[in-house]
This record gives structure tokens, C-alpha cells and sequence, in this order.
């Protein structure tokens, strides 16, 4: 029989298109495997919506966007949401999600989105995904038991951050195993071929809040901004053409900076209200070019963007801010980091002079460090399931 993996997110609460193929990279990739796969979001956080960027009181565009998701890519009949406003469950309902999370071989806690009861039974392997480090090590360091016995509760700790633990980094490990990985993607569900003529794109928000932490008395923002004023005259310093999906929630100012300084800007909420939406957009770009927030690049944790991975998978070069990455996959070609905004001019140019070959390069990187089917297999190995 095929093991059951359940991938617990979300795309629901949040219902962006980078939050619903984060899920999809995993749903897909471990179908790929040979397992029953399933997507169960019962966290009972209230949604939120991106048409009015508010936590909303009604859950049905959430609902929605789940399932036209998730059924585009053959997985109608595979997912539910508890909708903790009206207290009632989307999709295939709680009972058969109570069953699952009981007798799966592997539940999948992606992004940390559901806080598991450690004393309910489970046949299988319950592995936490971190996406965003640093910020729960750094509780772990302040000594925080919640946080400590939350993490504990797993079978198995994941995260992106590649040099978390190690002597070159200054995020400690807190004294749990972490298995480092990397973000997955599909490849050939991004793969096309690169337009004659295109911009350099991203996706970001200017400004995060809510995650930056304090080392040594210096705090470290959870948030893009200040590696956005580093390079905000990046267009000045470039021919090639910059563009950013943007969203400022409102901030005076900041857009009409951009502007002034020579950036393209789009609409954020069109570009991620719609996976497909999303997909067009990162296929139509020359490639990726944008900053980290600053924890990452300041403290190097080597993390990689599940974004960014798209761009590679779509063939696209990307020029990404250091976050000491290099210590997992190559960089140089289809993959080139910077540290100051006239790095990021030259990293643009040397990818102009031979733009074919960075093309080639990015593709080829996806394929051997981020495609699903390699990734996820280490998740499949530590709940001891054997892939076909």
C-alpha cells in the first residue's frame, strides 16, 4: 500500500500564490514518491484577507482559494480547512482529518502551522519544517521552555537554514538536531522558455513586522527594508530594466521612491491572488533580481527563498543579496550573490554578457539541488518509508 503523508499549512489562513506552491511543491513531490497525499489546515487562526489586507470575518474566499488550487493540480478530494469562525470544515472534514493525523506515516508540519498534541497517538513521523529561521533558536537561547517543548513534541526538526549550528554562524542550534535542507520545486511545472525581452522581477513586501530578535544587543530586523535602501539606486547603476511587485501596506513615501529612483512597480495583491497568476509573472521575467531581509544576510544562515527557487525552475537567473547559501550549492552561474549595490550592478552585467548560459546554468541547479523528488526523500528516509 502507499504510505499517507499529510502536509499541514497555510495557504489558507494566508492565500497567496507563494504560500499555495510552497504546499503544492510538497503535495506533488511526494505524490511523485509513490505516497497518498493530503493537505489538512486546522490551525483555526482567523484569515486573512489580501483584496482588503486585513484579518477578515468571513473565511470564503479562503475556502476558495484552497480548493480551485489544489483542484487544478488533481487534488479536489484532497485537502480540508477548519473555518474556526463558524466553527465548521471545508473539504473532506475532521473526522477523516483525525483519522489521518493519527495513522499517517509522515504529517508534515510546514511552517510550523499547527501546534501538535504530544500525547495523542500517532503511527507515523511528525517532522517540523522551519522556512524562517533564526527567530525560534533564538527563543531556544533565551531559554524559552514553550518554544523548547513545541519543537520537542516532533520526531524529526527541518530547516532552511543551511549554517545554523555551525562554527561560521552565529544562530545556535539550541541544542536540538536540525536537518538542514533547502526549499523544493517541481521543476517541470515551471520550466518555459525565456522572453526575447523582459525585466528583472521579484515578489517582496518593503516592510515585515513582528520576528526581529536581538544578539549581543543588537537588533536584527525581520524585514526587507533596510537592504532595500542599499539598492534603491540600483537602477541608476544598471541598464538592465528592475521591477518589483510591491507592497508597502500603506507606508508615505515609499513608492513614489522607488519610482523616482527608476524602478518598475506592480500590483502585488493581482500578481498573488492566483497561483496561476503568480506563475505567469515569474515566467514572463528575465530573471530574479532582490534583496533578503536583514536577520538573514546579517547573521548568514544560509537560507534560501522559496521563491526564488521558481525563478531556477523556470530557467530564470537569479541575483539574490548573500545569506551564505554558497555553503550548500554552487553560486556563480544562474546563481550570483552580492553584497553592495555596485556588486549587484556587476552580478546584472555578467549575467547580460552570456545571458543564455546563466539561463542554462539556473535550470540545471534547479534540477540538482531543489527539485522535490530529491529533497523530500530525506523526509520520507527519517520517517523510515522507503520511496518507490
Amino acid at each position: 500500500m502507499k504510505p499517507n503523508v499529510v502536509v499541514m499549512g497555510l495557504m489558507g489562513q494566508y492565500p497567496f500564490a507563494g504560500m499555495a506552491w510552497q504546499v503544492l511543491h510538497h503535495l506533488v513531490g511526494f505524490e511523485r514518491l509513490g505516497a497518498e497525499v493530503w493537505y489538512v489546515e486546522s490551525s483555526g487562526a482567523p484569515p486573512y484577507s489580501p483584496r482588503l489586507q486585513s484579518i477578515t470575518d468571513s473565511a470564503r474566499e479562503n475556502v476558495r482559494f484552497v480548493s480551485e488550487t489544489l483542484a487544478r493540480h488533481g487534488l479536489a478530494d484532497r485537502w480540508t480547512y477548519w473555518d474556526s469562525l463558524e466553527d465548521c470544515w471545508h473539504g473532506f472534514g475532521r473526522e477523516r482529518a483525525e483519522a489521518l493525523l493519527t495513522e499517517a506515516d509522515l504529517v508534515l508540519n510546514l511552517c510550523g502551522a499547527a501546534n501538535p498534541d504530544a500525547t495523542a497517538r500517532r503511527r507515523g513521523c511528525l517532522v517540523y519544517v522551519e522556512t524562517d529561521p533564526i527567530f525560534e533558536q533564538t527563543k531556544l537561547a533565551r531559554g524559552d521552555t514553550g518554544t523548547r517543548a513545541y519543537l520537542e513534541s516532533h520526531d524529526a526538526l527541518f530547516t532552511y537554514g543551511n549554517r545554523i549550528g555551525r562554527s561560521d554562524c552565529r544562530v545556535p542550534d539550541g541544542g536540538l538536531r536540525w536537518h538542514r535542507t533547502l526549499p523544493p520545486v517541481v521543476v517541470d511545472l515551471w520550466e518555459s522558455p525565456a522572453p526575447v525581452t523582459a525585466p528583472w522581477r521579484t515578489i517582496a513586501t518593503y516592510r515585515n513586522r513582528g520576528k526581529d530578535v536581538v544578539l549581543d544587543g543588537r537588533t536584527y530586523h525581520w524585514s526587507k527594508h533596510p537592504n532595500f535602501e542599499k539598492v534603491i539606486d540600483l537602477p541608476r547603476r544598471t541598464h538592465e530594466p528592475l521591477e518589483i511587485a510591491l507592497v508597502t501596506a500603506g507606508e508615505s513615501g515609499v513608492r513614489e521612491r522607488f519610482l523616482a529612483n527608476g524602478w518598475k512597480l506592480e500590483d502585488p495583491v493581482a500578481i498573488s491572488s492566483d497561483a496561476e497568476t503568480y506563475r505567469s509573472y515569474i515566467r514572463g521575467a528575465r530573471g530574479e533580481f532582490s534583496v533578503e531581509k536583514e536577520d538573514q544576510t546579517e547573521l548568514r544562515v544560509g537560507w534560501f527563498s522559496d521563491r526564488s527557487v521558481c525563478f531556477l525552475a523556470a530557467g530564470r537567473p537569479c541575483v539574490l543579496q548573500d545569506t551564505g547559501i554558497d555553503v550548500r550549492v554552487p553560486v556563480g552561474e544562474g546563481l550570483l550573490e552580492w553584497r553592495s549595490a555596485d556588486e549587484a550592478a556587476d552580478c546584472l552585467a555578467r549575467v547580460a554578457s552570456d545571458y543564455e548560459r546563466h539561463c542554462a546554468a539556473a535550470l540545471r541547479m534547479a534540477r540538482e539541488h531543489f527539485e522535490a523528488t530529491r529533497l523530500l526523500r530525506e523526509m520520507l528516509d527519517v520517517a523510515g518509508i522507503v520511496p518507490r
